[in-house]
């Protein structure tokens, strides 16, 4: 209900989820270009894994690369710059069709998702032309360069500098939790350009050629069995002067409007992935009788209330990406709901495996299996650290959509 001037009192339209006459083409569209292009190669590999896991790379790179040559990596970029100018529905629209085709994961996340259109918000028209052909082709991949040893949650204590020696910056300094660097060919990092600075102030967001001797990646090895995370090692790293993404020593705004794109557009197809996952635990839950178990059941249930209020509050969240461009503090919201719920759903899978929850490996310290359940269980356990841990989530909450008073320092 809505009271306007005078007291009178009207009613608001509900709001309508139905495509538009021009969305569902766009749909039947999207439909048929999957059903022709994802051969049975690329259906084996599909519905596993995100952008971080490194299972059939090749295979998977040579599915990206068709992705780019019809111009669904891209897909919401200007004409100008490769891309089909779609509208958010359109974007929400692919995203959806490209989950229900279980779809191979796709590899260009750090690029197209997160660098691209902070590119496009703050780059120049040289780097637009520049970095955009090369991400779109799948030529160049891209890591994040945030987290630190003493810099993971408070980004703002970002310790790796870069000095400007005339034409270039030279980088020293540390990285942590990088993924995918040891793939990548360009990264994108916070750095301190002003030295006498301290907090969010003085600042860089630098782009760095990753394949140089100045750098040094080394995996870190997880209880998942694989290494897509790296420590990575600035060692005198160089990059030419111009590779700075917004103004020198005002990076933060930009570093923040990366984490809102992170936040906002990597909804899209979460959220569906998070409902397959459920699927598979329910199915698993039928057919081994956990099912019939009352506590399990309802657990069950509070996990499918919750992945339905996800959906909701995401795409509020998204209105508001469509309305301002970025998203704002309560972009928190999302990242903690999320997180959370998926970690407990995690467990819940432990639960209904049951005894079927233990590994076993071959001999001591060897390698143990691992099925899909168990990799849910165990890399969401990460899920509530990273892109901003959930006790940063909770003071920017309190602090910046609340109003409340900061916390002592």
């Amino acid at each position: 209900m809505e009271t306007r001037p005078g007291g009178q009192v009207r009613s608001r339209s509900p709001m309508d989820f139905r495509d538009s006459p021009e969305e569902a083409a766009f749909r039947d569209e999207v439909r048929a270009w999957l059903d022709e292009h994802l051969t049975a190669e690329f259906r084996a590999i599909g519905g596993r894994g995100g952008p971080a896991d490194e299972a059939d790379w090749d295979l998977r790179l040579e599915w990206e690369r068709l992705l780019g040559k019809d111009r669904w990596v891209g897909l919401s970029w200007p004409e100008e710059y490769g891309g089909r100018a779609a509208s958010f529905a359109e974007h929400v629209i692919f995203s959806e069709e490209y989950a229900k085709a279980d779809a191979p994961a796709r590899m260009s996340f750090f690029g197209e998702g997160l660098f691209s259109p902070t590119l496009l918000a703050y780059g120049t028209e040289d780097q637009k032309r520049r970095y955009l052909p090369k991400i779109q082709s799948v030529e160049e991949l891209w890591c994040q360069g945030y987290s630190e040893p003493d810099a993971g949650s408070d980004l703002s204590n970002v310790a790796t500098r870069a000095e400007l020696d005339g034409d270039e910056w030279v980088v020293n300094g540390q990285k942590v939790w990088t993924t995918l660097a040891h793939r990548a060919q360009w990264c994108f990092a916070v750095v301190r350009t002003d030295p006498t600075s301290t907090g969010h102030k003085g600042l860089s967001y630098l782009l760095v050629p990753m394949d140089q001797p100045g750098i040094e990646v080394r995996p870190l090895h997880q209880m998942t069995g694989t290494a897509e995370f790296n420590e990575v090692f600035f060692s005198d790293a160089r990059t030419a002067k111009e590779n700075v993404l917004g103004e020198v020593n005002d990076g933060w705004k930009v570093a923040m409007a990366t984490l809102g794109f992170e936040r906002g557009t990597a909804f899209l197809s979460q959220q569906l992935a998070f409902q397959r996952e459920l699927a598979g635990i329910v199915e698993v839950a039928q057919v081994n009788g956990k099912a019939s178990d009352a506590t399990i059941r309802q657990e069950l249930a509070d996990s499918y209330i919750g992945v339905q209020i996800m959906k909701y509050n995401g795409l509020r969240m998204l209105t508001d990406l469509v309305r301002k461009g970025v998203l704002g503090p309560s972009s928190s919201i999302g990242k903690l709901y999320w997180s959370n719920w998926h970690r407990t759903l995690g467990e819940r899978a432990m639960y209904v495996m049951g005894t079927d929850a233990s590994v076993v490996a071959g001999e001591p310290g060897g390698e143990y299996s691992l099925d899909e359940l168990h990799r849910i269980f165990m890399f969401s356990r990460s899920e509530t650290i990273y892109a901003g841990a959930s006790e940063i989530q909770r003071n920017i909450i309190g602090e910046r959509v609340l109003g409340l008073p900061r916390e002592p320092r």
